[in-house]
């Protein structure tokens, strides 16, 4: 029996507390069918509708003051095709629920992004992605899709089934429909050694080509106002085994990572002349190490300290350049920083708005703690992305509108064309999707 509650009083709000909505009614509905019965019921009503995941999207992409459904009752594994070498899994399970199912089954996903909080469609359709110069994002990584469209039909889409649905489906930002099961490509589970090493800004920058050819999947963390970088270098290991011990880890990921971490971010953001010299000693806290273990062990850590952030994807040849600019205008700047800017890769895909679509991409990613003013770095910062043709992505922080995009995605109008037939009355749409997708 699905619970229907009434909106009333029910405000959602997002991870980062950043986006609230105060939708009419929300649906938690236990079945596709009673889904698809929540928004046929929508469209008698006049409501527009919109599924949120765990709300770890810093856009209003899942706001609505319509109908709010909550997938926590559509999770779980389908079905397991080995010989396919495919996982079928319902829309509302958690990746962290997925990583550990698969794990059990001897399997896995072949990369995946450093948190593992979201739900498996919140994540694909906003394009969440790790790092790897052959491997893509997670929406790169799906072989078929279950929708429910805008009439309440169920749509079921692959590269064989509706092709031209599939191909935009995948990230689709919820302007398509409501997504109600996924089907994965997995591997037989394998081993990562992961490398991680302090290293100079100018190092990493100079050797960066060299870096992301040697390995499968290379990322690193530049902390502002210092010329220090945190490296990790992560590649497919015969073995054995090799964790991070208990004490080292904790000590590494939960005290220096989330406790001091946040400790140091509370303290810049009441004083925040402080900064420059908290992110000295922060980029010189976390020492090298080197551990082997299974991927989502290696891929994902935990993410305790709350902030707010902007990623935009550059062509990644330009991702140097990119940087330097970006370095060059925090030192002339009064603002201080007291996240790191992380950086990380993907392959060319061929996901309409992918932010990976059609070129070799290169993420870099600007975070300011929770409650501190984060506008003036963000503006500034996407001044320089978009000056390199950046697309921002479409969970995080920006500004751009339809008309940018359009200009950036060489396939835009085949995504927007899809959405007027799928969805000509707009019943998926919200302020967001108004934005970046026209209206």
């Amino acid at each position: 029996m699905s619970t229907t509650v009434s909106g009333k009083s029910g405000t959602w709000r997002n991870w980062a507390g950043n986006v609230t909505a105060r939708p009419v009614r929300e649906v938690t509905p236990a079945s596709v069918d009673e889904l698809s019965a929540a928004v046929r019921k929508a469209a008698d009503d006049g409501l527009r509708v919109k599924a949120v995941g765990t709300g770890h999207s810093f856009t209003a992409a899942a706001a609505t003051d319509g109908v709010l459904i909550r997938p926590q009752l559509l999770t779980g594994i389908r079905g397991i095709d080995r010989e396919a070498g495919t996982v079928t899994v319902e829309a509302g399970t958690p990746l962290k629920r997925l990583n550990t199912a698969l794990a059990r089954e001897g399997l896995s996903l072949t990369n995946m992004g450093d948190i593992m909080e979201q739900t498996v469609s919140g994540a694909t359709s906003t394009g969440t992605h790790g790092t790897g110069r052959d491997s893509a994002s997670i929406a790169a990584q799906i072989k078929g899709l279950e929708l429910v469209t805008a009439d309440g039909s169920v749509l079921t889409c692959s590269e064989k089934e509706n092709p031209e649905v599939f191909a935009a489906a995948r990230i689709g930002i919820g302007a398509l429909g409501v997504v109600t099961a996924i089907t994965f490509a997995v591997e037989p589970m394998f081993l990562l050694t992961a490398r991680e090493e302090p290293m100079t800004f100018d190092r990493v920058t100079t050797d960066f080509d060299e870096l992301f050819t040697e390995n499968e999947h290379f990322e690193f963390y530049w902390f502002p106002h210092t010329g220090n970088c945190n490296t990790k270098r992560n590649n497919r290991s015969a073995g054995p085994e090799k964790p991070v011990g208990q004490i080292g880890g904790w000590i590494e990921d939960e005290l220096l990572s989330n406790g001091v971490f946040q400790v140091a971010n509370l303290l810049g953001r009441a004083v925040p002349a402080t900064i420059p010299a908290i992110a000295k000693i922060s980029s010189r806290a976390l020492s090298a190490r080197t551990y082997t273990d299974i991927p989502y062990k290696v891929f994902t850590s935990p993410r305790r300290v709350r902030f707010v952030e902007m990623e935009y994807a550059v062509p990644r040849e330009a991702l140097v350049e990119t940087l330097r600019e970006l370095r060059t205008m925090v030192e002339r700047s009064s603002l201080r920083v007291s996240f790191p800017v992380e950086v990380r890769t993907a392959p060319a895909d061929d996901i309409a708005l992918s932010t990976a679509s059609g070129r070799d991409s290169a993420y870099i990613a600007v975070h300011m703690f929770r409650g501190t003013p984060y506008q003036a770095y963000f503006t500034a910062a996407e001044r320089i992305f978009t000056a390199h043709e950046g697309r921002p992505h479409w969970g995080k922080v920006h500004t751009r509108d339809a008309a940018y995009f359009s200009e950036v995605y060489p396939r835009f109008g085949e995504f927007t064309a899809l959405r007027d037939r799928l969805d000509p009355d707009r019943r998926f749409a919200n302020d967001y999707l108004r934005r970046v997708l026209g209206s």
